[in-house]
């Protein structure tokens, strides 16, 4: 007995099966050669792209970041690489006619006493800032991440510093420091010193008021950064540490500082950027002049006065001391990113 023969219906095809897609052959009848440097020159989405890829052209990102490649090549690259064009001559800061100089100018930096002062305040700067910025916004992200009555009230206390301006708060510690200022009248009604300390007019204490202005002004800043990270770790361990005995300084080292590590690689990369970049401070509590004798001096501040002086400044030394400045910037930035990939490794 024979079986029946049935007869099964054509699977219809998909929708748009037949269609060819936008990425897959935009050439179809051309020779294989053309059509590859057609794909270089106008590349698509690929022939297994799906969804929304199937619709995109290969320019609409590209559109979407052109303000932002604009931005930065007009405000950040161009000035950049004028300004090592700059170092080469002797232009003014008024411009006019200059001529090229070569590498007179780094030669002129490498012997000056001056340069190499303020290069030395900048790395003291940056050594004294950097270790306290990492470490005293964390141990106040640790006060303040509980949820304690009245916490809110502390979190906008702490970070009320990052919001006020740069003057007004130099304006508010020249007041403070002072021979009659605050700090000094305290102490002498307190009969704790006899004469006031000349917090604004030795060299070493105006760069340490400025260290600790810089401080007073970013802890609220970088608090905001580890108060996010502290969210990340796991509450479970601090737990699970505290049964086994572990008190808070064992947590802390242990669980803690593992667990925002990433986040002390980036506060320390942007308080030493930072740091060497230094300016309102110093001429806030040492004045025009940079400390007495200009002893207080950083990179930024040297900068204005050997390139920026209408009259007797010369734009291209202080070009090539920018780049220097740049130079020391990039070498503290990848050895911060150095020390991350060792960490992770």
């Amino acid at each position: 007995m024979t079986q029946p023969t049935v007869h099964q219906a054509p699977v219809p095809a998909p929708p748009g099966a037949g269609a060819r897609r936008p990425g897959a052959s935009p050439l179809p009848g051309t020779p294989g050669p053309l059509r590859r440097a057609f794909r270089f020159v106008l590349p698509g989405p690929s022939a297994d792209a799906g969804g929304a890829a199937l619709y995109r052209r290969w320019w609409l990102p590209w559109l979407w970041m052109t303000p932002a490649i604009v931005g930065a090549t007009v405000f950040g690259v161009f000035p950049f690489l004028n300004t090592v064009v700059v170092s080469f001559t002797d232009a003014k800061p008024l411009g006019g006619a200059y001529d090229v100089v070569g590498l007179e100018n780094y030669r002129r930096m490498l012997s000056d006493p001056d340069f190499w002062l303020a290069t030395r305040n900048s790395l003291l700067y940056a050594l004294f800032v950097v270790p306290l910025m990492v470490l005293l916004p964390l141990l106040l992200a640790i006060l303040v991440e509980k949820n304690l009555p009245g916490i809110g009230f502390f979190r906008s206390a702490f970070y009320t510093p990052v919001l006020a301006s740069s003057v007004v708060v130099g304006l508010s510690w020249q007041w403070l420091l002072s021979d009659q200022g605050l700090v000094n009248t305290w102490l002498q009604k307190a009969h704790i010193i006899r004469e006031a300390i000349p917090f604004l007019s030795d060299s070493w204490l105006i760069l340490l008021s400025a260290m600790g202005l810089t401080l007073w002004k970013g802890l609220g800043w970088y608090m905001i950064f580890y108060l996010a990270a502290l969210g990340n770790v796991p509450r479970e361990l601090h737990e699970a540490a505290a049964v086994d005995g572990a008190g808070a300084a064992r947590r802390f080292w242990h669980i803690t500082v593992p667990g925002v590590r990433q986040s002390m690689m980036l506060v320390g990369t942007l308080t030493g950027i930072g740091s060497l970049r230094v300016f309102t401070e110093i001429y806030m509590l040492g004045g025009a002049t940079g400390g007495p004798g200009g002893a207080d001096r950083t990179l930024p501040f040297y900068i204005r006065d050997v390139g920026l002086d209408p009259l007797t400044g010369n734009a291209g030394y202080g070009a090539a001391v920018s780049v220097a400045l740049f130079a020391l910037t990039l070498g503290l930035t990848l050895l911060a990113q150095r020390l991350t990939k060792e960490e992770e490794a």
